[in-house]
């Protein structure tokens, strides 16, 4: 796969310059730093090496996938008991299916981003 191909898929997140373009792993950078917690994003091995910070917001997103579909998976059977009613259950299941959604969209832009950055040699 080409870098170009890499900035024309659908995946790539608005936020982050075209690859090859000036300044382009300094955009990548600081929208994978929005990704992880501020202290991690902080680290000098990650402000140094972009990719190194790719493959932990990879790892993060992913926590965070497992974490919204157990929420999605167990709220018809938790909710209830904490006195909710049907109509904030409802609602809170579909947040949490749109979250899901989400953050599987996040989790191709982060893999395409980190190809992009290898590719680039950083």
């Amino acid at each position: 796969m080409t870098v170009t191909s890499t900035r024309l898929s659908p995946d790539w997140p608005c936020q982050v310059k075209a690859p090859g373009s000036y300044d382009w792993e300094r955009s990548a950078a600081k929208w994978l730093r929005e990704l992880v917690p501020a202290r991690y994003a902080s680290y000098p091995a990650f402000l140094r090496h972009p990719v190194l910070l790719a493959r932990h917001a990879q790892i993060q997103v992913e926590h965070e996938i497992r974490v919204a579909r157990t929420a999605l998976q167990t709220a018809r059977a938790d909710l209830p008991r904490l006195g909710l009613h049907e109509g904030v259950i409802e609602h809170t299941i579909k947040l949490y299916a749109a979250e899901v959604m989400q953050l599987q969209h996040i989790a191709r832009s982060v893999r395409a981003v980190t190809r992009a950055l290898v590719e680039s040699g950083r």
